[in-house]
């Protein structure tokens, strides 16, 4: 067959005073101020206020906003005003990234970023996926506007960073709550090349850190059947791992049958990971196949480009597209971009000479839709009936309830596709039989339902473990339905829940927080035996090795061989090649036993050197070294060896940390300070009356200035959980500020609770 190679033409960079970009391009460029005649301002204002009239905030001893309000709408104005109190500056960056409009903010280099969020969906397309939603869910949106609409109208000193103004159709673009969704997995170097943008070669992170291990991406999610707990309810733990502060804690209630808790991705109106009163609900970061890109045969002709289908050529869609970015104060540049698709999707990159186009799930409408309605289900069944929607696709889910059911969701939207061809690489877009052919319906996933193991647990790992001995077979599913590796927190999870009896809120909390690092049992036994190898010449190291050989593998804050192997650990690591497609597992165990011993040894002299040189001593305990440290609500941290902060006596998840912590060497501090984590945490029992009791990061707020910045920082190093204040009597008993929106009621004294209005 005849191959053609074509290439798009250059974008180009138009440098513009600011006022020239706004007169030349607010037809183009999403989020175009909205003017709005100081008539029509007042009475959108008045509109806005006799809404507020009807929500009730009341903020709990930790600063947790409960949200009352009559109508699921009224309650989504309360719950973006009070997110708006918390953290406005993440809401909008959120909405910034998602709509495609991060360069204006940050500069060329992010104009990948846009192009990418632009080539899925314009404001125009989203303003078509909002008028086909349900009346309802259109309700629900037009309430999001107006809640941070209406926060900043009552804030004055509050400035945006761009989004002067949002929108009812902006919640098309962030529909999810995964901390970017399918759209994030999708390469921007490929983008940003085959589009020739400007910037495409600066340092998308300008952070100081030398070159490590990734922290592993992901969460743990447990689920207790009524038989394995003390009290004969289901139980159920939430523990996403995430960036620190991506999520608050919220509980929003209406009269309409709206009363959930948990973790909410800033900006957005459903709870995210929590629970009712019925049902909980859990999701994992999957690693199942939901996405597949496509090889393009492509030529050019007078009319255009065409694209090879079967025996024919079809035309390539191609639509302009103005992105902006800024280069100076003031100055910004345009960039227009010719973005380009197929009927697989939109061109991201190429392959030698063959263009590559990404085909994700994207239905918005139906996608948001799911994420609400699954906080309004009372039972297994009408859960499994949101599941039925089918768009949840990057996360697994584990799921309880108060019938005693428990069950795991391994993905939720699964392509239907040709087994003959791998999927885990590109495949030949000219092939008709690489198309998609459908989805699998829930029944055909990997679903367990009351396995008789009594538990169910997924930790980003392989779904043939999540419940022991009972789990699904492998050999029942196509292999792109579940190519999920084992980790090491899996393992971990699987061997305590198989041992687990008699569980509690308290004991499932700490074995949730179990401080056996399974990932340091190769990392020590490497060691051991590159010394009976090689180490006979090198007696300086001895200690070294029997301090690491007399340790149990597990993480405290007086610990010095935690911190000695940790480095030790990192270090061996960065000093091999990558891994090349193997799990983190894998890799850690090759790399720990299977290097050459002279180099493990090497490595263990040169990190001995260097916790001599930063600490002043090879033996430190880990709570001098690993940290936790907020100085100020900026979303990019700043840290400081010279200020205060607070040890933690957790570890990353790269060793099999149950209860992660992630950190990351740096070149402008010695000591590690966490990043990435166990985030919120909670624990949850489904009984004739619901009990819980949770944990944030932190604080509930990101301004410095608030009390509730950080007063959970000394219960998060303790691994000491908070209750949750779920019914209405227990949030007056422990409610410190309540108020409508705009409008404070009357302060109690601080530790004196306020009187239902």
């Amino acid at each position: 067959m005849q191959r053609y190679s074509c290439r798009p033409a250059r974008a180009t960079r138009l440098p513009y005073p600011l006022a020239l970009v706004c007169a030349l391009c607010a037809s183009l460029l999403l989020g175009a101020c909205t003017n709005l005649s100081l008539d029509a301002a007042s009475q959108e204002f008045e509109r806005l206020q006799q809404i507020a009239l009807r929500v009730e905030i009341i903020r709990d001893d930790y600063g947790v906003p409960h949200i009352y309000a009559p109508t699921d709408a009224d309650a989504v104005f309360g719950l973006l005003y009070a997110q708006a109190e918390d953290d406005f500056a993440r809401i909008e960056r959120n909405y910034i990234w998602a709509i495609g409009r991060l360069a204006e903010i940050e500069g060329e280099q992010a104009l990948a970023s846009d192009l990418r969020a632009r080539l899925y969906m314009t404001e125009a397309q989203a303003r078509i996926a909002l008028a086909a939603a349900p009346d309802w869910l259109q309700k629900l949106c037009r309430a999001f506007a107006d809640g941070l609409n209406f926060y900043l109208a009552t804030h004055p000193d509050v400035q945006p960073a761009l989004l002067e103004r949002f929108e009812p159709w902006m919640p098309m673009y962030f529909f999810e709550g995964s901390i970017g969704g399918d759209i994030e997995q999708i390469p921007l170097d490929g983008i940003s090349t085959f589009y020739d943008l400007p910037g495409r070669r600066q340092a998308i992170a300008q952070t100081p850190h030398t070159p490590t291990t990734a922290e592993p991406v992901g969460s743990n999610g447990f689920a207790i059947a009524p038989e394995r707990s003390a009290s004969g309810n289901a139980l159920l733990l939430i523990n996403p791992h995430t960036s620190f502060f991506f999520r608050g804690e919220v509980h929003v209630v209406s009269e309409e049958g709206l009363n959930a808790y948990g973790a909410v991705t800033w900006g957005q109106f459903f709870v995210y990971q929590g629970f009712n009163e019925r049902t909980g609900w859990m999701h994992t970061s999957t690693r199942a196949d939901f996405m597949d890109e496509y090889l393009e045969t492509v030529r050019e002709t007078d009319a255009g480009y065409e694209y090879l289908y079967g025996d024919e050529w079809r035309p390539v869609q191609a639509r302009p597209i103005v992105l902006k970015a800024r280069i100076a104060e003031g100055e910004y540049s345009l960039t227009p971009v010719m973005g380009y698709r197929t009927h697989h999707g939109p061109v991201t990159g190429a392959r030698g000479e063959r263009w590559l186009s990404t085909r994700i799930n994207w239905e918005p409408e139906q996608a948001l839709a799911q994420s609400y309605l699954r906080m309004k289900t009372s039972d297994y069944d009408g859960f499994r009936a949101t599941m039925e929607r089918r768009t949840n696709s990057s996360n697994n889910t584990v799921f309880a309830d108060a019938s005693g059911n428990i069950a795991y969701f391994h993905g939720n939207f699964m392509p239907r596709r040709n087994t003959g061809f791998d999927f885990s690489r590109p495949v030949d877009g000219s092939d008709p039989d690489t198309d998609w052919q459908g989805r699998h319906e829930v029944d055909e996933m990997i679903v367990v339902r009351n396995p008789r193991s009594g538990w169910l647990q997924n930790c980003n790992s392989t779904p043939f473990t999540a419940a022991g001995k009972h789990s699904p077979r492998r050999a029942d599913f196509p292999p792109y339905m579940a190519p999920d590796p084992e980790n090491f927190r899996g393992l971990h999870a699987a061997e305590l829940l198989e041992d687990a009896h008699g569980l509690t809120l308290k004991t499932l909390q700490e074995l949730a927080y179990s401080t056996r690092l399974r990932g340091m049992d190769p990392i020590v036994e490497g060691l051991q035996t590159a010394w009976q190898t090689a180490g006979n010449e090198q007696p300086r190291l001895r200690d070294a090795i029997a301090l690491l050989s007399a340790w149990d593998r597990r993480v405290a804050v007086d610990s010095e061989a935690m911190t000695l192997a940790h480095f030790y650990g990192v270090n061996l690591l960065d000093a091999l090649p990558a891994r090349s497609g193997a799990s983190a597992m894998a890799w850690i165990k090759r790399a720990a036993t299977e290097s050459d011993a002279d180099t493990r040894l090497r490595v263990l002299a040169a990190t001995m050197q260097e916790l001599q040189v930063k600490f002043g001593d090879w033996r430190v305990p880990w709570g001098n070294v690993n940290r936790y440290q907020r100085l100020t609500g900026a979303i990019d941290p700043e840290f400081s060896d010279a200020a205060p902060s607070t040890a933690i006596p957790m570890a990353s998840a790269l060793w099999g940390a149950l209860a992660s912590y992630g950190v990351r060497k740096r070149t402008d501090v010695d000591r590690l300070y966490g990043r990435y984590g166990n985030s919120f945490v909670a624990v949850v029992e489904f009984g004739p009356r619901l009990r819980a009791m949770s944990l944030l990061a932190g604080g509930q707020s990101g301004a410095p200035d608030s009390p509730h910045f950080g007063d959970q920082v000394a219960l998060y190093a303790e691994g000491r959980f908070k209750s949750v204040a779920f019914y209405r009597e227990d949030v007056n008993a422990r409610a410190r500020r309540q108020y409508r929106p705009g409008r404070l009621l009357p302060t109690p004294e601080p530790d004196k609770p306020v009187s239902n209005p």
